[in-house]
Parts: structure tokens; sequence; C-alpha cells
């Protein structure tokens, strides 16, 4: 295989723009940490431009297990919990689809959008975990 060539900037490399990594979380399992500071209203996935799938709930009624908890877990519920928005494929999902809720007590350090972008709501230290308010962009299953 060729070597690619790329020029001498940073924007040629792969992690220019990339704000955090995934890392174990005292939270909850996997979540999404700073690798650099983050300041307020920085948009934290820039380079995230992967579709989000919408479809009816009719369409993943009959799945049980662990296939059923793909969707549990990580769509973004919406009217009234008959619409379910996800990765095109489970095996793709970026970094964002990862991100924690904040401990019970404890505020988001990220806000959502109305297109589903994630940005920094306040200035985030490097090593800090990033949280959202899920119920700013979806609805809790019931």
């Amino acid at each position: 295989m060729k070597e690619s060539r790329t020029n001498k900037t940073s924007k040629a490399l792969p992690h220019y723009k990339v704000y955090v990594r995934l890392k174990p979380s005292k939270i909850h399992g996997v979540g999404v940490f700073a690798i650099c500071a983050i300041p307020k209203g920085t948009s934290i996935f820039p380079n995230d431009s992967a579709p989000i799938m919408w479809m009816k709930k009719d369409r993943i009624k009959n799945f049980r297990g662990e296939k059923r908890r793909l969707y549990e877990d990580f769509c973004i519920i919406k009217d009234n919990g008959k619409t379910y928005g996800c990765p095109a494929n489970f095996s793709l999902m970026t970094i964002a689809w990862f991100l924690n809720e904040p401990k019970r007590g404890q505020k988001p350090n990220v806000g959502c959008r109305n297109d589903y972008t994630f940005y920094a709501l306040h200035d985030i230290a490097t090593g800090e975990e990033l949280t959202v308010d899920y119920s700013t962009f979806s609805e809790q299953i019931v």
C-alpha cells in the first residue's frame, strides 16, 4: 500500500479538531473525556457528519434481548416514543453516541442543538468527562 502524502499542517492529521476520546467512566460504563481544554461554545464533534437513521418503533417492536438493548441504550426517542433515531449501523457509532448523563445533582457540561450537534456549555478541562442531559434531545422510554 502506498503511503499517502499530506501537507504539513495539523489539518491533514486524523486528530484535527478531535477534542475527546472514550475511556472507562465512573458514571456508567464507557464515557467521553476531554483530551484538551475545550472552550465554552465549542462544537464538540465538528467532523461528525454521520447520519441519524429515523424509524418508527413498529420496526423494532419484536426485537428482544441484546438486540433490543442496542435501541434502548443508544437511540434518540421522539414523537411520544413512536420514532427512534439511531446510527445508520450500530457498528459505526461515533463517539457522540457514548455521552453519559451527569451524576444525580450535577449539571451537564455539554448541550445539544436542534440539529443534534453537541457543544460545550462552559469551559471543559482536560480529562473531564463530558455529560449531557438526555431530556434536551430525547424522550424517556416508558
